[in-house]
């Protein structure tokens, strides 16, 4: 049973936006951090200017197709646990709101729902918070019914809290059973239980997905594909990459959260040896939690990746903080970004810089430790593609094992059992007889060998 509304029809939790495009004022209530803090230097936002948090944040509401009236930064010394902002910056707001005619204003942070309703009583128009504001976006650009799943229990989980503001309907009550019932359970009480019963069925369903996943994943494996996952800060040119590493035309655009569902496509390597490319959802500072936990099944593919590509926007001005970013979703997955576990980063968009930031940038990557190495590309013009795509072929054949095997060039079975089972590295026929080099999985080596009384390359 889905919750009603006035006129008996399925309700769902409605988008606070909508399908409007109207006239949005965007506020950075940042806190201000004095040199030093220790919770400052944990912060990913003490890098981050709070000029460039407040493009983003505007940035984020373009995305969506809203009209930013303004923008401006609101410094707090203290939240406020009734308005996060103090009494004198709200009353100001009051007459900005009054003055663009804004339809929702916009919080650049996370607000609970007390502080959420009393901004919207205070400014009399919609207000939303960070994580209301991506997942709208989220909402908007989920294509796959995957993906539509994934929104809706995340967006589902966010709205529990705050059925008072986000439903309409929730204020009436309704009677119990029969003329002797009373006043029954509040419609808010109906509704959060019904939410509940909706939740536990998603997350029923994205087992589904899950199991699904794994079946794909294990026929992956009875071939010798191996996976190569991309992994980025949103708008770093992860999409770009992926199509030029591909010759795909998944979409790829200068916008924040340009695609959402996952994508897998077949990439060649140097020597002709195959692997599946993964096009993962963008991260960003202050990724909601619901979120993370929701899209848990398709980044699932990063866990099961053998190499991982951290691709960077070098360019961007805050290009550090958002590596600090993309880290810390990473260890929320289970994944050590310095445990050596198959990171290759790719500093992107090198195409942006002047000769001089260009050389200072080559200068930074050249000191770099053996074990974490970076590779400058241009996902846009091909710089460094080759390069990039040579360090993934070294980085996969570093876990599999070289062997020779000479078979009878009748035994046509067996040459297509080889090519079907691992990476052909080079055929000559000599005498009636193939000369083989081929690459094998560590779980196909020993079959390898007894089956063709195959020899182990030396190094």
């Amino acid at each position: 049973m889905e919750p009603r509304n006035s006129d008996g029809e399925a309700d769902r939790p409605r988008s606070a936006v909508g399908k409007q495009t109207g006239r949005v004022i965007v506020i950075g209530p940042y806190l201000r951090t004095r040199r030093g803090d220790p919770e400052a230097r944990e912060d990913t936002h003490a890098i981050r200017g709070s000029e460039a948090r407040l493009e983003e944040a505007a940035g984020l509401a373009r995305a969506i197709d809203l009209t930013v009236a303004e923008a401006l930064i609101a410094p707090v010394s203290k939240i406020t646990p009734a308005t996060y902002l103090g009494k004198g910056k709200v009353e100001e707001i009051v007459g900005l709101v009054s003055s663009h005619e804004a339809e929702l204003v916009i919080m650049d942070c996370a607000l609970s729902p007390i502080q959420q309703r009393n901004l919207e009583k205070a400014w009399h128009t919609k207000v939303l918070d960070r994580t209301g504001l991506i997942l709208e976006i989220f909402g908007r650009r989920a294509k796959t019914k995957e993906g539509t799943l994934q929104v809706e229990l995340a967006h589902l989980n966010y709205q529990r809290s705050r059925l008072v503001r986000s439903w309409t309907h929730l204020e009436r009550q309704r009677g119990g059973f029969g003329f002797m019932g009373g006043p029954g359970e509040t419609q808010i009480e109906a509704d959060r239980r019904l939410i509940g019963d909706r939740i536990a069925r998603l997350e029923q369903e994205l087992k589904k997905v899950q199991a699904t996943r794994r079946l794909h994943r294990a026929g992956r494996q009875r071939v010798p594909y191996r996976v190569v996952a991309l992994v980025g800060y949103t708008n770093a040119g992860k999409s770009t990459l992926f199509n030029r590493l591909t010759r795909a035309e998944v979409q790829a655009a200068d916008m924040l959260f340009a695609t959402l569902d996952p994508t897998l496509r077949a990439l060649t390597l140097p020597h002709g040896g195959k692997a599946m490319l993964s096009d993962t959802v963008g991260f960003i500072s202050n990724l909601p939690t619901q979120l993370v936990a929701a899209f848990r099944a398709t980044l699932e593919e990063v866990l099961e990746a053998d190499v991982i590509l951290h691709v960077r926007d070098i360019s961007h001005e805050d290009s550090e903080a958002q590596e600090q970013d993309v880290e810390a979703v990473l260890r929320q997955l289970g994944i050590d970004p310095a445990g050596g576990q198959g990171i290759l980063e790719v500093w992107n968009k090198i195409d942006r810089l002047d000769p001089e930031q260009r050389e200072n940038v080559r200068n930074i990557a050249a000191r770099r430790s053996p074990d974490r190495p970076c590779f400058l590309v241009s996902a846009e013009t091909g710089e460094g593609i080759d390069d990039l795509l040579a360090a993934i072929e070294d980085r996969l054949a570093a876990t599999r094992t070289t062997l020779h095997l000479s078979i009878d060039a009748a035994d046509g079975a067996g040459v297509s059992w080889l090519h079907r089972n691992s990476e052909v590295l080079d055929k000559n026929l000599q005498d009636g007889r193939y000369e083989m080099t081929v690459r094998v999985d560590e779980t196909k080596r020993d079959l390898v060998i007894n089956r063709f009384d195959a020899v182990p390359q030396t190094p």
